[in-house]
């Protein structure tokens, strides 16, 4: 069994001898590698759209790189375990110098960009996001090249509540599962026999309730329990700290909301105003994460989270100030795997076979003895 306290951030599996006995050893893609770029495309084109109307979105460009300066860049946890690409622009022989990071989301960015693009109330925006995460595991569903549909709207402070998250949750399973029976009408032979289809409905549950029901397995190990049962769920409250003494996973102490008290809906206190999806990959027979969404911090809850983290030097940086003196919206925003998606939908082994990245010599021999073909 896993270590608890090491299955926290740890992003893979983390071994290729335990990688190769999960990858499936009787695997045949259903769409040509011509018929896959189509397919692609078609899901692209239609999830972008729908959550466009959906959610009240408009499209907008986002940064490759952002400044080190402006605290914009994401840490994704709050452990230091995975860090930005950074690097030095000298420009004007150094007299103007920049000090660049290649970005890891754009969750903070697009906070600030609801104010630069002008949203009000209701309005909001989504990004063709691509950024670098070099310190993950490369395994069948992780990769150093991450793409993801990232998006932000703008909300009120009476909205930050459960109701809420939850009504955008389902919105946004609504266009995953459209998107599904809209590329299985293209391509029919995607509706197979051996692999099933999503449900209809999410399962909602906290994180807590889910330590109850395992109460001795790591976090990842509990996930794949409950997505064996349920097939698609949403984890709220990822963050908080369990009555085991670890939070479900690590979350970064600025942006999404995971320490407000809530109550779930039979009146339990419970915490958190963020979440996960999840649903069980019948290639890969594994736990399956879509997206990560949530609430975002205000100024209260931005300064006991970087307080719980020891962060509070963060505070002095132009976003955190922004969010302080509340010169931006209050905002609800997530970012859904573009890739994992299509990994999903297309009933794919390995995330190689819907995106081109760099994988290491291992893993690509590992896929070729399984007929699992990734892009080179």
């Amino acid at each position: 069994m896993a270590d608890k306290k090491a299955d926290l951030a740890g992003p893979g599996i983390g071994d290729y001898r335990e990688l190769e006995k999960i990858l499936p050893d009787d695997y045949t893609s259903l769409l040509s590698p011509k018929d896959t770029q189509n397919a692609i495309y078609a899901v692209k084109d239609y999830i972008e759209e729908n959550l466009c109307k959906e959610l009240n979105l408009i499209r907008v460009t986002v940064p490759l790189i952002v400044d080190v300066e402006s605290g914009v860049n994401d840490y994704l946890d709050r452990d230091g375990s995975r860090t930005p690409i950074q690097f030095h622009i000298s420009n004007d022989y150094d007299k103007n110098p920049v000090d660049a990071q290649v970005v890891q989301a754009a969750t903070k960015w697009k906070r600030m960009a609801l104010k630069q693009f002008g949203m009000t109330i209701g309005e909001g925006l989504i990004t063709d996001m691509r950024a670098i995460r070099k310190d993950y595991f490369l395994d069948h569903d992780h990769s150093a090249y991450v793409d993801q549909w990232d998006w932000e709207l703008a909300i009120t402070e009476e909205q930050r509540n459960l109701q809420l998250l939850t009504q955008v949750v389902e919105k946004i399973w609504k266009v995953l599962k459209g998107a599904e029976t809209h590329v299985q009408a293209l391509y029919p032979q995607l509706k197979s026999n051996r692999y099933s289809d999503l449900p209809e409905k999410l399962t909602f549950i906290h994180a807590e309730d889910i330590l109850d029901r395992y109460p001795d397995l790591p976090r990842k190990q509990r996930e794949t329990e409950l997505v064996k049962e349920h097939s698609a769920v949403f984890i709220y409250g990822i963050g908080w700290t369990l009555k085991d003494g670890y939070p479900h996973e690590m979350r970064a102490a600025d942006y999404d909301d995971w320490i407000t008290e809530t109550v779930s809906a039979d009146g339990r206190p419970m915490h958190g105003l963020n979440g996960d999806i999840l649903v069980w990959n019948p290639v890969t027979r594994r736990r399956h994460e879509l997206t990560s969404m949530g609430i975002r911090v205000n100024a209260k809850t931005l300064r006991e989270q970087l307080e719980i983290t020891g962060q509070l030097d963060f505070l002095k940086m132009p976003y955190h100030q922004a969010v302080l003196n509340s010169t931006i919206p209050l905002s609800i925003g997530g970012g859904i795997g573009q890739s994992r998606t299509f990994m999903l939908l297309l009933k794919k082994a390995h995330l190689g076979e819907v995106s081109a990245t760099v994988w290491p010599r291992v893993l690509k021999e590992m896929c070729r003895k399984k007929n699992i073909h990734v892009i080179e």
